[in-house]
């Protein structure tokens, strides 16, 4: 049996990310002697071998193929339902519960990977287990089923047939949000769900998962959304995910959300939707630390990669941060919201996140920091480096009052505070707008640093917009505004 797979936390590294020693991958195989190591306990604030560490195992084929693995193209009355599914084009949710269900007995053994092999498997939401992979193969499509009331809106599927939300369930809201985020009440169910799961791989040979979002958007364009979107993929309270090298498109809400998750690597990710889906964020880490985000292409109808952390006083309750995140080699589009967007769901608190190597193009926002009055919660040790810029009407672009609370329980005095944003290296052609910082009165934005920073296509007489914000610039064009030349965060910020 092949030697099973470990992420380690490096030592070398001081943010602490999920990361490679030897190359800039977040993907790590340990060799005969290399030591796996992870993280302190959470809120310790220290990085390295704890006195007991745990290494991320995670199983990548079947210890006992034909016992703990299973195909589609085998595996008794399971498989042959799924078999079936894929000739009549008839539902295969029952089937693929099963087959999880069967494999959990294999969890506390190595545990087991169910096979996708190619052809269209219609299902509608199922739950993973842990110690699972989901593996799809080339040409394997995933996708909601086509029932009787159920519209699977593809270029091959002719329209005109009825449409049902109650395929999806209705599940409690997310405590740091207190509702749904779309409506009040409950949310429905991601298509692809887990709840405290450990050691959970979904992967692949470049196979789809898609989300038939199209019936959820004119739900919500149509006034007539009674619940929540559920997401195309959601894992909650789980620890060391990978998901890789599949595509998911058409989601209905957010795409992939982790949320109160922790170790969780999203890499070589293909991710689509219309440019005018509402909401079909590309991925959106939430209340979750240890994550990191490389290589993937998205285009959708907003924020390509959004970091979160819970909604106003619910999350000011929860206090669930997420930390520790790093986002690298992302490109894409949105012509609505930002390439990475911090917030504007923040209450929880977020740092130590890093983005690098980002490349927007037709763009409403490259990078986006989103707050409000009422949020509380805290942006600190933010650092965003070497970022393209191609079309994107305004580059970088500090925001509030959006005037977005999840109830009348909100409290107008809480409001975030938001210091050691470094911002460097970035060139961004043929913009409309300079960077626009707008912070909140009363509350503290401070040490906000900028170098190397270039955007080019403006009006002569475009400037920069700064309101209560303090820091330092250098070598940025045009010239930055009077609050950015703060000679109380000019040492500050050339350390860095």
């Amino acid at each position: 049996m092949h030697k099973n797979p470990a992420y380690w936390v490096a030592p070398s590294n001081p943010h602490g990310h999920l990361c490679s020693s030897s190359s800039p991958s977040c993907l790590s195989f340990p060799t005969k002697h290399s030591q796996p190591w992870r993280v302190f306990p959470h809120g310790s604030g220290r990085f390295g071998p704890p006195q007991d560490p745990i290494p991320f195992r995670i199983i990548t084929r079947a210890p006992v193929p034909g016992s703990s693995g299973a195909s589609q193209e085998e595996g008794g009355d399971v498989d042959r339902g799924l078999r079936r599914g894929r000739r009549r084009a008839t539902s295969n949710t029952e089937a693929f519960r099963r087959a999880i269900l069967h494999m959990q007995r294999f969890g506390e053994s190595g545990g087991a990977q169910l096979n996708v092999p190619k052809g269209r498997w219609l299902t509608g939401s199922f739950n993973l287990t842990s110690n699972f992979t989901l593996f799809l193969e080339e040409g394997a499509v995933i996708l909601d089923p086509r029932q009787k009331n159920v519209l699977i809106l593809t270029r091959m599927v002719p329209s005109g047939a009825i449409c049902d939300p109650k395929q999806w369930p209705i599940i409690e809201p997310l405590p740091s949000y207190g509702r749904g985020r779309e409506r009040l009440g409950g949310r429905h169910i991601s298509l692809i769900h887990g709840d405290g799961l450990t050691n959970v791989v979904i992967t692949g040979n470049n196979g789809t998962i898609d989300g038939q979002g199209k019936m959820w958007w004119e739900l919500w364009w149509n006034r007539t959304l009674e619940h929540t979107r559920g997401h195309l993929l959601e894992l909650m309270n789980s620890q060391n995910i990978l998901i890789s090298n599949l595509t998911f498109l058409n989601s209905p809400f957010w795409t992939i959300h982790p949320v109160y998750c922790s170790n969780v690597v999203i890499k070589d990710m293909t991710i689509l939707a219309p440019l005018n889906a509402p909401n079909t964020d590309g991925i959106d880490p939430d209340s979750s630390t240890n994550v990191c985000i490389e290589d993937c292409y998205i285009e959708s109808g907003d924020d390509l990669v959004a970091v979160k952390s819970g909604w106003d006083h619910y999350g000011i309750k929860v206090a669930r941060p997420s930390s520790n995140i790093i986002v690298r080699r992302v490109h894409g589009t949105t012509p609505t919201c930002s390439g990475v967007g911090i917030g504007s769901e923040m209450s929880g608190g977020i740092s130590n996140v890093t983005i690098e190597d980002l490349h927007v193009w037709d763009s409403a926002a490259g990078v986006r920091i989103k707050t409000d009055k009422g949020r509380g919660g805290y942006i600190a040790n933010i650092s965003i480096s070497d970022i393209l810029m191609e079309r994107v009407k305004a580059p970088i672009r500090f925001s509030r009052g959006a005037n977005d609370h999840p109830d009348k329980g909100w409290d107008p005095k809480a409001v975030p505070q938001v210091k050691g944003i470094f911002i460097s290296n970035v060139f961004s052609l043929n913009s409309t707008k300079a960077p626009e910082l707008k912070g909140i009165e009363g509350a503290s934005f401070e040490r906000i640093c900028f170098k190397n920073v270039t955007v080019l296509g403006l009006a002569p007489s475009a400037a920069w917009h700064c309101e209560f914000v303090s820091g330092f610039a250098n070598g940025v064009f045009p010239a930055a505004c009077p609050q950015l030349q703060d000679m109380d965060a000019f040492d500050w910020c050339l350390q860095r």
